[in-house]
């Protein structure tokens, strides 16, 4: 299965959320409580991700690398709600992506009208 694939599946998914009660869902609840719950979320996602990669710093063990990428996961996913929340799928951020792939990041940088 490639990304683009698992990330088209999520998409449905949390879009298929919106219209569950938010008793039935975990997503259907965090879109309930609107964005700055999902941000919350996100922060301490983010939080969880810093610790665990600092970690990782200081261990070569596979469950301190298990547990970054748990970490991340976790981060991508609920970027991924707010996405949703915001009507905006993968497709956008996967564009992006594409635009930015060989561009020097300085370059990038840049070209930002708010840099």
């Amino acid at each position: 299965m490639s990304e683009k694939s698992i990330l088209e599946q999520l998409d449905a998914v949390l879009e298929a959320r919106k219209a569950e009660s938010a008793d039935s869902s975990y997503v259907a609840s965090l879109y309930a409580k609107g964005t700055e719950k999902i941000l919350k979320k996100i922060q301490e996602e983010a939080l969880e991700v810093a610790m665990a990669a600092k970690d990782h710093d200081h261990s070569t063990s596979d469950e301190d690398k298990e547990h970054l990428i748990y970490e991340v996961t976790d981060l991508w996913f609920h970027s991924l709600v707010l996405l949703a929340h915001k009507n905006v799928n993968s497709d956008a951020i996967m564009t992006e992506l594409q635009r930015r792939f060989g561009l020097s990041g300085h370059d990038e940088k840049a070209s930002r009208s708010d840099s």
